[in-house]
């Protein structure tokens, strides 16, 4: 069976990124690879195996734009509001905590935060199939 071990974005400036995740997420450096064009961090933290891989392509000066392909990346924590608070706090401007219900049943409360280079950032409460 497959298993799911990183997702990779490319990033423009790789201070700002690698700050906003440690900042935003808690995430280090788990390894960094330097190469003539290209470098390779990929993040992680204790709470799961998976990696954020990011890519800094080294003659690249222009934003990359996103296009419309590219959805979000989730992550869930033990308490959305105070998460929602600290983001706040460390001025990263999260967007505000919203409840999906279906049905009457609560299927998720989340907020959206947006990285350095754009990419929309879904946080969820851990409930249900979110864990």
């Amino acid at each position: 069976m497959a298993k799911a071990i990183h997702s990779m974005i490319r990033v423009l400036d790789e201070k700002k990124s690698v700050d906003f995740y440690r900042t935003a997420f808690a995430l280090e450096i788990a390894e960094r690879l330097d190469f003539d064009t290209f470098t390779l961090i990929y993040l992680a933290n204790a709470e799961s195996e998976f990696e954020l891989e990011l890519t800094v392509n080294k003659d690249r000066i222009e934003p990359y734009a996103l296009g419309d392909g590219y959805g979000h990346l989730a992550l869930s924590v033990s308490d959305l509001d105070s998460e929602h608070t600290r983001l706040t706090e460390a001025g990263l401007s999260p967007n505000k905590i919203v409840e999906f219900n279906r049905d009457g049943v609560l299927l998720a409360r989340f907020f959206f935060i947006t990285d350095p280079d754009g990419y929309k950032i879904e946080v969820l409460q851990r409930h249900g199939r979110y864990k």
